[in-house]
């Protein structure tokens, strides 16, 4: 099912996108390849952050349920190289950094429907070269599927006609209780080291044990951690390159029951504790938009890797495809 769901300030119009199937519902719409709405049959409150109305995510929204990119997360000083050659992009965070692809990267873009059905749907959208500074016309696609078992699985492909730097991800926030916090839900993942970051959350090259620090999800604990300066907002190592696709993580919370599984075929995993998030408008079901009322569980390449020869790279050349697969399986423990 699709209708019209808002239009962009030159009046290109934006759809969403209704699937339905294997006891989820979920709503995505054609700006940013952003999931809406996520429900689960059995558990009244929406599983991710969203806004009911199109505006607000003009206005207010911090990448709720975008796909960030065409590389999410931050590039210190927003420049690279690639063979050699340096290319300076947009510096959108801090007035110094490239995030999440710079101020009109694909999660705050129109896309195209190419196909959908009940349970899928595929959209599109092709990045100029030279687009926010980054090299390469890039082909991107994403594939939202409502699969067995309750799992809503994201998969992500990418073609460059030049070498370039291709590092999708999806930048939903969890909230598994449809509370006002998300401290109390306890979270596990598959990760025995983390990179440290200075003071602009930009990755210091350094590769750390969790070991005795408050990055230690190895077995599950409550997100009660304020992180380095109150923040959260850390990437998580998997693994030094991208393997198939294998759990990583476990989200719960003890409130609802409601725990979701993630399984990723990505490097990393960005945690983010919304510890800023304010926006000035309530969000679905009513919540009051403001901090740590969602958590962003992000699978991905590391975050500045173009900058650290020792990190998983993210580097993508004419004749390969980008490959991201990530998949959110729900259950709900009964009474």
């Amino acid at each position: 099912m699709m209708h019209k769901f808002g239009q962009m300030p030159d009046g290109t119009e934006v759809h969403r996108i209704k699937l339905t199937g294997y006891g989820l519902v979920a709503n995505v719409l054609t700006y940013g390849a952003v999931l809406q709405d996520l429900r689960l049959d059995g558990h009244e409150p929406s599983l991710v952050l969203g806004f009911e109305d199109f505006p607000s995510y003009l206005a207010h929204s911090p990448y709720f349920g975008a796909t960030a990119g065409r590389y999410i997360n931050r590039i210190r000083g927003g420049h690279f190289e690639i063979d050699g050659k340096a290319y300076q992009l947009d510096q959108n965070f801090l007035g110094k950094h490239c995030l999440h692809g710079g101020s009109i990267g694909i999660g705050k873009r129109v896309w195209n429907i190419e196909e959908h059905s009940d349970h899928a749907v595929t959209l599109s959208i092709i990045v100029a070269d030279g687009e926010m500074g980054f090299p390469g016309e890039l082909k991107v696609r994403a594939i939202f599927t409502l699969q067995p078992d309750h799992t809503l699985d994201i998969r992500y492909e990418a073609t460059t006609d030049k070498p370039t730097l291709c590092n999708i991800g999806h930048h939903s926030y969890f909230n598994l209780d449809g509370g006002k916090s998300i401290v109390d839900h306890t979270l596990q993942v598959e990760a025995s080291q983390y990179t440290p970051v200075d003071d602009e959350l930009i990755p210091t090259g350094l590769v750390m044990d969790v070991d005795g620090t408050g990055f230690d999800f190895r077995e599950p604990r409550e997100v009660k951690f304020g992180g380095q300066g109150g923040i959260f907002d850390h990437n998580l190592c998997l693994s030094p390159v991208r393997e198939n696709l294998r759990l990583v993580a476990t989200l719960h919370s003890p409130l609802s029951g409601v725990s979701m599984r993630i399984n990723t075929t990505e490097a990393g995993l960005q945690v983010y504790d919304g510890a800023k998030i304010d926006a000035p408008v309530p969000g679905l079901d009513g919540v009051e938009m403001g901090p740590r009322v969602g958590i962003a569980i992000e699978p991905q390449v590391w975050p500045d890797s173009a900058h650290h020869e020792h990190f998983p790279q993210a580097i993508l050349r004419p004749g390969q495809q980008y490959v991201q697969q990530t998949q959110f399986a729900f259950t709900k423990a009964t009474a």
